[in-house]
């Protein structure tokens, strides 16, 4: 219950326009209403998803959720849902020279700044405090920063905010899919908006881009393919048949929403916590990563989102992008992380990337490794027979680039797709 101010209160008209004015000097970009209603055909799909299996491994996603489509369930005598959204987009700056940081990794957009939720919870409780002033009275509230069950996107569509996109995004005309979702569930009845009617018309570009091809049909995202959930939320080892499309995406993924035209345009975010942290840039050096201790981990990234992978998840995904460099210059590195990390996971990931990697001295470090976890001795045994032991002296001994398969366009996939998987071969979320 938020307490209010002694005052006259407001009419619902007056509230809500009051409420915008102050969101947008907040720092929100967005701003709409939505009844709190259920929304019974996303609650439909949603179920859907969940029984064909295109959430597993999200444990918090279960038949309990469905109260994120049911606001009354989360508010007593809930009237209204408070959309708002905040532009993250910053555009990127150019890139090193390739030999300037050794072998590099993606971070996607939105984790190389502060941790959104840091930034946006203290502005999400302001305006709920502001709400309850201008209401006159206590009022029933619940915020939501993408860590609670509710639908925002759902919602942010029912309040004319935007669409939804073929990859399951939210759209919106002037920040394109570029923004965290924020939310106020209140017992405050206050006009609503309605569902834009734009859509994406014929366009499939963020479908075909897909590296790992997790759409299986429009707006259809089948979670456990998708580059954000393996690098982010999914513990343990990668399924070895999806490392090579990662290519070096360590931390999310934006290729879905690079390709979008919608997002050509998109207005650059004016919160200047999102702007990029040292060291988490377009390009980040992958070699000291792999170095990183759990003390070092947590001192890098405190206050960043990339926590959210921990230490294990993270380096898992630093040496699965290193192997997907071809780089020999990862392979002491690598070596040095089969031989002494704590982690399995970290050990069977350095294992793989050495056999991706390939040459002599990645079979030389493959072939020492004495490990006692049966699931590396796997990954050691896999990996040595990718590389097939090589004449001495001979051009393929120390090629290892050569035992680099090439991922190349399926199923009629166009220029898009093909363009992303020459940039995924050659080194390849949801904030929602």
């Amino acid at each position: 219950m938020l307490p209010s101010r002694e005052r006259a209160p407001l009419d619902p008209d007056a509230i809500a326009r009051a409420l915008e004015a102050d969101a947008a000097a907040l720092g929100f970009d967005l701003f709409g209403i939505a009844p709190a209603d259920t929304l019974v055909e996303d609650l439909a799909a949603y179920r859907q998803r969940l029984a064909e299996g295109r959430l597993r491994g999200m444990d918090w996603l279960n038949d309990e959720r469905v109260i994120a489509f049911a606001p009354t369930q989360l508010v007593e005598e809930a009237c209204s849902v408070i959309v708002l959204g905040m532009s993250y987009y910053i555009p990127a700056a150019p890139e090193p020279a390739a030999d300037d940081h050794g072998p590099t990794g993606r971070v996607a957009r939105y984790a190389r700044g502060r941790d959104y939720h840091r930034v946006i919870r203290p502005k999400l409780r302001r305006l709920a405090g502001r709400l309850a002033e201008l209401a006159g009275r206590p009022v029933r509230a619940r915020l939501f920063v993408d860590s609670g069950p509710l639908a925002e996107r759902a919602f942010a569509r029912a309040a004319g905010i935007g669409w939804i996109g073929k990859n399951t995004l939210l759209l919106n005309r002037r920040l394109g899919s570029w923004s965290f979702l924020a939310a106020i569930v209140s017992d405050v009845a206050l006009p609503t908006g309605k569902p834009v009617r734009t859509n994406c018309g014929a366009c499939d570009r963020c479908l075909r881009a897909c590296p790992t091809e997790a759409f299986v049909a429009p707006y259809v995202l089948d979670a456990t393919r998708c580059i954000s959930y393996l690098t982010i939320e999914h513990r343990g080892p990668i399924p070895p048949e999806l490392r090579p499309a990662m290519g070096d995406w360590i931390f999310g993924c934006d290729v879905c929403q690079d390709v979008c035209p919608v997002n050509r345009k998109a207005a650059a975010a004016r919160e200047p916590d999102f702007a990029p942290r040292p060291g988490i840039g377009e390009r980040t050096a992958l070699l000291p990563l792999l170095a990183l201790d759990d003390a070092a981990f947590d001192a890098r990234f405190r206050g960043s989102a990339i926590r959210r992978a921990k230490r294990e998840g993270f380096l898992r995904n630093v040496a699965i992008a290193l192997g997907n460099s071809g780089d020999p210059a990862a392979v002491p590195a690598l070596a040095a992380a089969l031989r002494n990390d704590p982690s399995p996971v970290v050990r069977g990931a350095a294992a793989w990337a050495l056999g991706r990697i390939g040459g002599e001295a990645a079979r030389r470090a493959l072939a020492a490794a004495d490990d006692p976890d049966p699931t590396v001795q796997e990954e050691i045994a896999a990996a040595l027979a990718r590389i097939a032991p090589a004449a001495p002296g001979s051009k393929s001994a120390a090629a290892g680039r050569s035992s680099l398969p090439v991922t190349r366009p399926q199923n009629g996939q166009a220029s898009e797709r093909g363009q992303a998987t020459d940039q995924l071969a050659s080194s390849v979320s949801l904030p929602g």
